[in-house]
């Protein structure tokens, strides 16, 4: 089943980021990374063709409140973004049932390679297993993308299913892959701890 999530005030802290919700600064920073040709393409969305189409998304981020923030700590700038989107499996028969959300996410190049994407995906799904008390996790990536699939499975998905995605941006079928983490494996996997995260002004 969908759930409703808020995550506007939450920040979570890991080695290298600090993942958090969007402010109207960031503009630049986000420009920036998400008008280079093939970031966006990766993840089925055209790069941006100006700044203005990077400030229309971004209001989208702050008004549906889905989407964090990838902060770089020593660089001090967003070199990315995280969610906790509307999942796939809240249609099928076996997964339904449970409190569920899709993790979506997108990298600037410069910074590919370097295992930042796993640090952020771990650490949000220690949040959304935690706090936010989810059952389950999806994931995707388009069959093309194999950076996307190393980091899917480095962080413990089980793969689901092949299917077609509809890139609305692109205006055409991509064939992906599906993925699914369960809190109960995720937890008998043997789950762990070290990220800091605060909602609000705690």
């Amino acid at each position: 089943m969908d759930v409703a999530i808020d995550l506007t005030d939450v920040v979570i802290e890991t080695e290298r980021l600090v993942l958090r919700g969007w402010r109207d600064d960031d503009l630049a920073d986000f420009n920036a990374y998400a008008s280079v040709d093939g970031v966006g393409e990766m993840a089925g969305w055209r790069h941006h063709q100006s700044q203005d189409e990077s400030k229309r998304i971004l209001d989208s981020f702050m008004t549906e409140k889905d989407v964090l923030a990838l902060e770089h700590k020593r660089d001090r700038k967003v070199i990315g973004s995280i969610g906790l989107h509307a999942s796939w499996a809240s249609d099928e028969a076996a997964y339904r049932h449970l409190r569920i959300r899709e993790v979506g996410y997108v990298l600037a190049r410069d910074y590919w390679g370097q295992g930042l994407m796993p640090e952020a995906v771990r650490a949000l799904i220690r949040y959304g297993f935690g706090p936010l008390d989810l059952e389950a996790l999806t994931c995707g990536h388009f069959v093309s993308n194999r950076q996307s699939r190393r980091v899917i499975e480095k962080c413990g998905f089980r793969y689901v299913k092949n299917g077609a995605f509809f890139a609305r941006s692109l205006q055409q079928d991509v064939a992906d892959m599906k993925y699914i983490l369960l809190r109960s494996d995720w937890e008998r996997g043997g789950k762990s701890d070290g990220d800091r995260h605060s909602t609000g002004n705690a």
